[in-house]
């Protein structure tokens, strides 16, 4: 799977918290999941555009 995450952002943002490893996949996963669910919402619309509405 491609990486949708910047891992140093991700690290900036929680600055304050270490940070395992697998955090990352699972981000990336979680937002992986966003995205797809986004697209459907959007097709189920009749729209090939996804907009901020999909989230």
């Amino acid at each position: 799977m491609t990486d949708l995450i910047v891992k140093s952002g991700v690290k900036e943002a929680l600055a304050d918290h270490p940070v395992s490893a697998d955090f990352y996949e699972a981000v990336n996963d979680e937002v992986a999941e966003l995205l797809t669910e986004a697209a459907e919402r959007a097709e189920a619309n009749d729209r090939k555009t996804v907009e901020p509405r999909d989230l």
